[in-house]
């Protein structure tokens, strides 16, 4: 009898499985479309085969008569997001690559690919593996462009690979989050004070599907968010400034550290005095190396370009310029470099970073890639960068750019006398809306015993953001894209902790890349915009 009714049960959810799809198509199409414009002007994406596990889940809420849940997350998983390859050989890229751009060809729609294959990636933590090596690296991406061929694609180039360079890997604690950490206290506190809710102390029950979506937890402050393996998580708790802190008055020395041209105030350095004392007998001088002097004759004497750098980072740049030159020289291929997001690094740390990668060869930079900012922060960095860009193509120094830690008074003041009139000379860029639509989580303070909160890591109460699009309506802004594929996992998030229960949610997350139901479920009932799955009688 048991077996009986376990056979009647697994038939039962496979047929639900088979038929749920035809079942509520029109629904789920009516949902997708909102986003999907049909003018020829604007590139339609691409969507891919959905992910087995969550064609389970969908059958699975189907058949405990979850149908609004079932109906929003088929929504979700067959609205148009990237593809990503990363582990595959040169062959199977190649072929895989190859079946995706025809797919999409055939149905008339742009797909956005993301690669993720770089030597040494997310410095061997959740998401760790890579090429073996430049010339490794070398091979796959000839592979990914013979797959491509002359089809026109969308490519989102190794996600934090400028963001989180070798050289940042060095300290565990996440040395990248250095750039940030040294300027957020002053950018919340500099700007305009902006209309941001206080951020409450714990996240509220998932709402009523039937009840208007609505944020369960609002972010802190606009521009500070997460590390992203990364930023501020890994601060200790009493070097965070409350919300009262953050939105007090800048003392006169606060202003005048983030004045936007700092240099006119500041005065040389004293030259030494000759009567100063010594405490040592005079020794004889040390001898003198042979100086190593360029064969063009060039001089070597700018201090403010190391003469030896990480040979990892050193490669890094090799492998980013090579799939650069190779992919751009397809055509049909918009290629854009990893620029982080507005909470990680600041603009003139992140603008070195895309030229010396070849910026100036690419389509532009994608920002917020499986991060959580939101779109304001993202247009406004998105900005900043881009202007930066267009300065230092002049000649100017990225580190007189105008920053996200500066007032907007201040930073739009730096715009009017140094961006071009013409956006078509300035840098465009892609923003990732997968997982934003409710900011960046603030944790509780319960959270903050852990080591390392890691608020990138599956981040309880997200929604999906903005549905994919290239009809932005913003001049620099190319596309609004759903890069990170919702409902995959980032990985176990053990937040410095042992293990192996995450911390925040109490469970054992999936490994990065795997389906989270979870999550998945988190992210359909938070989503901003809200998922429409029933229908609207006309006229209403």
């Amino acid at each position: 009898m048991r077996k009986r009714r376990k056979i009647l049960t697994v038939s039962t959810a496979v047929v639900a499985a088979a038929t749920l799809p035809l079942l509520i198509s029109p629904v789920v199409s009516a949902a997708v479309s909102e986003d999907d414009d049909e003018s020829p002007r604007v590139a339609r994406l691409y969507a891919p085969p959905p992910d087995r596990d969550s064609y389970r889940q969908v059958a699975r809420l189907a058949w405990r008569g979850d149908f609004r849940d079932s109906a929003g997350l088929l929504a979700m998983v067959r609205t148009p997001h990237a593809v990503w390859y990363g582990d595959e050989t040169p062959e199977q890229v190649t072929r895989l690559v190859r079946r995706t751009a025809r797919s999409a060809g055939w149905q008339g729609r742009l797909p956005v690919l993301a690669l993720y294959n770089i030597p040494g990636r997310d410095c061997g933590s959740y998401s760790s593996g890579g090429a073996d090596g430049l010339a490794a690296y070398q091979a796959w991406i000839d592979a990914v462009a013979e797959g491509i061929g002359d089809r026109e694609v969308m490519i989102v180039l190794e996600p934090d690979s400028l963001a989180l360079l070798p050289s940042d890997c060095a300290d565990a604690s996440n040395a990248e989050e250095t750039a940030v950490e040294s300027q957020q206290p002053e950018q919340t506190a500099i700007e305009e004070p902006p209309a941001v809710e206080a951020s409450p102390t714990e996240l509220p029950p998932l709402p009523d599907p039937d009840a208007a979506t609505a944020p369960p937890a609002a972010s802190a402050a606009s521009g500070t968010g997460e590390d992203a393996a990364q930023s501020t998580d890994s601060t200790p708790t009493d070097s965070r400034p409350d919300a009262s802190e953050l939105l007090a008055p800048m003392p006169p020395e606060a202003l005048e550290a983030a004045d936007p041209e700092p240099a006119a105030s500041q005065s040389p350095d004293p030259e030494p005095s000759a009567e100063q004392p010594g405490t040592l007998p005079e020794l004889p001088p040390l001898p003198t190396p042979d100086p190593v002097t360029p064969e063009d004759g060039s001089d070597t004497g700018d201090l403010d370009t190391p003469v030896v750098e990480d040979p990892e980072t050193a490669a890094r740049y090799s492998e980013i310029n090579y799939a650069v030159d190779v992919l751009s020289a397809l055509g049909n291929a918009s290629v854009y470099l990893d620029a982080g997001h507005s909470g990680w690094h600041s603009v003139s740390s992140i603008v070195p970073r895309l030229i010396k990668a070849g910026i100036d060869r690419a389509t532009g930079f994608a920002l917020n890639v499986s991060h959580y900012q939101t779109d304001p922060d993202s247009a406004w960095y998105g900005r900043l960068v881009s202007s930066c860009l267009a300065y230092a193509d002049e000649g100017g120094d990225p580190e007189d750019c105008a920053e996200q830690s500066w007032s907007r008074r201040h930073a739009r003041r730096w715009l009017r006398h140094h961006v071009p009139d013409d956006p078509a000379r300035m840098k465009h860029y892609v923003t990732d809306t997968s997982r934003n639509g409710q900011g960046p989580w603030t944790p509780r303070a319960a959270t903050h015993r852990h080591n390392d909160v890691q608020s990138w890591c599956n981040p309880p109460g997200r929604g999906l953001g903005r549905r994919p699009t290239t009809r932005t309506g913003e001049a620099l802004l190319d596309a609004a894209l759903w890069v990170k594929t919702p409902g995959e996992s980032d990985g176990r998030c053990l937040r410095g902790t042992d293990g192996p229960l995450d911390p925040v949610r109490g469970t054992v997350n999936p490994e990065a890349g795997e389906w989270f139901p979870e999550q998945a479920l988190e992210l359909v009932r938070y989503a901003d915009p809200a998922v429409h799955v029933f229908r609207r009688p006309h006229g209403r």
